[in-house]
């Protein structure tokens, strides 16, 4: 949740490099008829995409083969981590009420320094941490958990923890740091030594081939010195150590100079290294958001993170978990307001009768939980990935619960102050100083904005989902389009590519009865949610040949129709979230008494309806 552009991902995508695409095989895609600048940045970022294929199950969505098992019956957490995770919960949530004021925290534009070694000494900073570099240890599961707990609370505190290890020091080094690195760095951030993050730059949000910030060795080999200048870099205002991206000397692979982008640690103390300046925004009053300059600041080379020229792979792969943070938080607000919105409807009487009782009011409470449901499934189903495998390919999953979660609780905060009307618009300490209890909707309304911006926009989130989600078609496609290949070559291509679609496309047309597995979908389920796993089914197959006939439609132009991959995209996310939901429903219902199940069964019935609709328009 922490950089303000969408820095890291564009539609260029991030898995591996391809040996078909011709003589210098950077991308799958042709960059021959590209503009210099276009294709140093395609080349670069393709480069830094992840080995192996988009995830099995979100990917599978846009391929109308998605491996239901691997989400029925939904992951649950364990005894001994859920046990753990509640036990520290517990601590957060207590130290929150009783030392924390967030509205004073909005209104003074700064964290106190005793709630920030409070909360250091809970281990907040050091969640996912191995105890024996200081930390906790916790699941992501747990760290989830814990960020909607904060979100709920107070938007500058989560922005600050999230900031510190979603995307700081912790989890670049927990995901590619040696050792050494380990043992130097972990025990600091884990004590409560804030890390931050640096990329954006001034002209640099989604295109790092525009990079300016250098890191020049030196003659004797054993230092970088960096200078360059990074904006909205946040946490760097407290941080004592951060993680910066910077361009390092290019270097000759098959005979072609390439750009390098390296990930560094960096000590902040080290000479050279100046807060510009602290940048002051419309929401998140207390954000430690900063210009972060370095003017010949000496780097050991022991602090490259995972090697030179890796590091926008470092970037990449550590924003998956700031999305799914960031949904936590989003998911951890929406349930806030939520709740205030049903205590307001409950209470409020207007002609006779509770607002709550007038239907206009009602839908809008039933949208919200049915969201809520359906945000809090989506990023527990992706957490419980990460804690299956750290180095788990969930780049679509964190996108898609990142896009979703990020829109929704936007939506659910202004029906929360429309639900309040004046009192949502009013300000907490207005609220109170005229002897009414003080609810932070307008707080929460300001701090939410920026959700859907940073961590990688809507709009550039759709474009990466789109990117991944074609790759498996342009592996196969893009050769028959690649004019440096020799014509034989592409002949070849195009025989291959007619020969796997002649089985392919057939099947994407066959009724859900006719297939040769229900993809883990249970006969013990109700039958409300059998039949919407059987709508998500068919719609994944639509939406496999909507995106086959876009491809052949447009071809190469494919890329430019950036709205009509945006539709197949949110259907392809609305699948997934109902995918999620009916999931978890069903799990939860196993357990429940009857009069629960109902209440949960008609919670996700009613979310799958909306959901239907929406997928249905973006058709």
């Amino acid at each position: 949740m922490k950089t303000l552009e969408s820095h890291s991902t564009q539609n260029r995508g991030r898995t591996p490099r391809e040996s078909g695409a011709g003589k210098n095989p950077d991308t799958i895609i042709d960059t021959s008829k590209m503009s210099a600048g276009q294709r140093a940045a395609l080349e670069m970022t393709e480069a830094a995409r992840e080995d192996g294929s988009a995830s099995d199950f979100a990917g599978g969505l846009f391929q109308g083969n998605a491996d239901f098992t691997k989400v029925i019956p939904f992951p649950e957490q364990s005894a001994t981590d859920l046990d753990q995770g509640d036990a520290f919960l517990q601590r957060l949530e207590s130290f929150l009420r009783e030392r924390v004021d967030p509205d004073e925290i909005d209104e003074t534009g700064e964290i106190p320094e005793e709630v920030i070694r409070g909360l250091a000494d809970l281990g907040a900073f050091g969640i996912k941490v191995e105890p024996r570099h200081g930390g906790l240890g916790l699941s992501q599961t747990n760290y989830c958990r814990a960020a909607a707990l904060l979100g709920s609370y107070c938007g500058n505190i989560a922005a600050l923890v999230s900031a510190h290890q979603s995307i700081g020091v912790p989890q670049p080094l927990i995901l590619f740091g040696t050792e050494s690195q380990k043992r130097r760095f972990l025990p600091r951030v884990a004590r409560g030594e804030i890390s931050a993050f640096a990329l954006t730059e001034a002209a640099v949000g989604s295109d790092p081939a525009k990079m300016r910030t250098e890191a020049t060795p030196t003659q004797d080999g054993r230092h970088f010195v960096l200078n360059g200048e990074k904006l909205w870099c946040t946490n760097g205002v407290k941080a004592g150590v951060m993680v910066v991206m910077a361009k390092t000397p290019e270097k000759v692979v098959e005979g072609r100079s390439k750009k390098q982008i390296t990930a560094f640690v960096v000590d902040v103390a080290t000479p050279g290294v100046e807060v510009a300046q602290r940048c002051r925004f419309m929401g998140l009053k207390a954000l430690y958001n900063g210009v972060i300059r370095f003017r010949n600041a000496r780097v050991p080379c022991e602090n490259v993170l995972l090697g030179e020229g890796k590091g926008l792979k470092v970037a990449l792969s550590t924003l998956n978990t700031g999305r799914l943070t960031l949904s936590a938080a989003c998911t951890g607000v929406a349930k806030r307001c939520l709740r205030i919105s049903r205590e307001w409807a409950s209470s409020r009487e207007q002609w006779g009768a509770p607002i709550g009782r007038h239907a206009a009011i009602a839908d809008k409470i039933a949208t919200m939980a049915a969201d809520v449901f359906a945000m809090e499934s989506m990023t527990l189903l992706a957490a419980s990935r990460v804690d299956q495998d750290k180095r788990a390919d969930v780049r679509m999953e964190a996108a898609m619960c990142k896009l979703w979660a990020t829109e929704r609780a936007w939506k659910i905060v202004d029906d929360a102050m429309q639900i309040r009307g004046g009192r949502g618009y009013e300000t907490a300490a207005s609220l109170k100083a005229r002897g009414e209890e003080a609810i932070p909707v307008e707080r929460f309304m300001r701090d939410c904005r920026i959700n859907t911006i940073f961590e990688g926009s809507s709009e550039i989130m759709r474009l990466f989902i789109a990117r991944e989600a074609l790759n498996p078609h342009l592996r196969i496609g893009a050769p028959v389009l690649d004019s440096r290949l020799p014509l034989g070559a592409r002949l070849r291509a195009a025989l291959r590519a007619a020969w796997h679609y002649a089985g392919w496309y057939p099947l994407r047309w066959l009724p859900d009865w006719a297939l040769p597995t229900r993809g883990g979908v249970r006969a013990d389920m109700p039958r409300v949610i059998r039949g919407e796993f059987h709508f998500i089914r068919r719609a994944e197959r639509r939406l496999a040949r909507a995106l086959l006939h876009a491809m052949a439609i447009h071809g190469p132009a494919l890329e430019k129709r950036q709205m009509l991959l945006g539709r197949l995209v949110d259907i392809g996310t609305e699948l997934f979230a109902m995918t999620a939901s009916c999931s978890r429903a069903a799990s939860l219902m196993r357990r429940q008494e009857a009069e629960e199940s109902a209440e949960l069964l008609a919670l996700v019935s009613t979310f799958c309806r909306q959901a239907r609709l929406r997928v249905e328009e973006a058709f």
